[in-house]
């Protein structure tokens, strides 16, 4: 049953780098093992970058593996430097505590916590009570400054400057690893690629303090077919909590991704089985719709759950449609006279009045069928369709 983990990430496309692959096919074949992932809480919620690593917890714990899901209240004050050209900005520990407890509602989503079939577990837990010297000498010297540097998630660093804040990050997220492998028979780790790094670190300081097998595993990462980061939408990145992206948007995003891009959403985001997927992607022209709606239903369902992913199906048939019923429907006190981009803006329609000009400077607004030509342009009815590009619409009804 558990050779089935590693079998169903490689023929889905997840496995982007591996220690020892040959040890960890034979030790995922035949043992059940404890894995963890980690999540800074850099935000409040987790987002489509997030949703890969999900999809990967839950593989491996349909296979019987169990997973440690570790929420970064220690690494957290620091941030990551992977990727980044510049400094994360630094965060109380309020928010810090506030975004891991959003966290574990989102990951609930995905991964099943009863009977001690996965935990939950905080890194600030004990990288706060770490003292510097016992850090030091405890950690410090099994790495060299010099291999450190050489490091890939440090790179983008170099013309803006690396702090010694940042420099402490790999340290710390390797004795993650050391400290979980200690409590809780944790031998693998599993993160992004951009993650390779910090991932060898942990391995090879478990390894070095313990003698112990331990190993490291990435999935690639939720890239289109031209190699750019898949999750960004017009108001920013594609949220997994309905405050910040709603259900019919996010099922919209999904909807209309490039034809290029269906096969690799269904293969990572999906738990469709491997034929229906093939099915699917090798649709040609209009016959792609049909693998497009699935995927939007499937990935709307996983994250907002069945009821908001029929809901948001059924806005779109009906907009497509040209029925107006369960088109989203916003209601706004003393719409009335006020100016159209300032409401959109206010209801989280657009996210910007820039974003709004620019569509209107490309005949992308519309009002009850009226293309919108003046950025000042008020609103005169007291019921309103918006539509924003081709796809998009919204009711809007005065409210008192």
């Amino acid at each position: 049953m558990a050779e089935y983990a590693f079998d169903t990430l490689t023929e889905r496309g997840f496995i982007a780098q591996c220690t020892d692959e040959n040890e960890v096919k034979d030790l995922l074949a035949n043992k059940k093992i404890t894995f963890y992932i980690g999540f800074d809480p850099t935000a409040d919620s987790l987002h489509a970058g997030h949703f890969i690593a999900l999809m990967v917890m839950a593989h491996m714990q349909r296979a019987g593996h169990r997973p440690i899901c570790l929420v970064g209240g220690g690494t957290g004050t620091v941030g990551d430097p992977s990727g980044r050209s510049d400094l994360r900005k630094v965060m109380t520990d309020d928010i810090i505590e506030h975004n891991c407890e959003c966290f574990k509602k989102q990951i609930a989503r995905f991964i099943d916590f009863s009977d001690g079939r996965a935990l939950m577990v905080n890194n600030g837990d004990w990288l706060r009570k770490l003292g510097y010297i016992d850090l030091l000498r405890e950690v410090g010297a099994h790495f060299t400054v010099n291999r450190m540097l050489a490091a890939e998630c440090y790179k983008q660093r170099w013309e803006k400057g690396l702090t010694f804040l940042e420099f402490n990050y790999m340290v710390m997220q390797a004795y993650d690893f050391y400290k979980l492998n200690g409590d809780y028979d944790c031998v693998m780790k599993l993160g992004g690629d951009d993650q390779w790094s910090n991932i060898i670190a942990g391995v090879e300081l478990t390894r070095r303090k313990t003698g112990r097998a331990v190993y490291g595993l990435t999935n690639r990462l939720l890239t289109k077919s031209d190699g750019q980061k898949m999750g960004k939408t017009a108001g920013g990145a594609l949220w997994l909590d309905e405050k910040k992206v709603s259900p019919y948007d996010f099922y919209q995003y999904w909807r209309n991704v490039d034809d290029a891009d269906v096969k690799t959403c269904l293969s990572l985001l999906t738990f469709l089985p491997m034929d229906e997927v093939n099915r699917l992607s090798a649709l040609k022209d209009e016959k792609i719709n049909e693998a497009k709606i699935t995927l939007a239903y499937e990935v709307t369902k996983l994250v907002h759950g069945e009821e908001a992913a029929n809901a948001a199906q059924r806005q779109a048939q009906s907009i497509f449609s040209g029925s107006t019923e369960d088109m989203p429907t916003l209601t706004v006190a003393n719409m009335i006279g006020r100016k159209l981009l300032d409401v959109l803006v206010e209801q989280k329609i657009i996210g910007s009045k820039g974003e709004g000009r620019r569509l209107i400077a490309q005949n992308g607004l519309s009002v009850n069928d009226k293309k919108i030509a003046d950025v000042d342009e008020t609103i005169v009815d007291a019921e309103i369709v918006v539509k924003l590009g081709k796809k998009k619409f919204y009711k809007l009804i005065k409210g008192e």
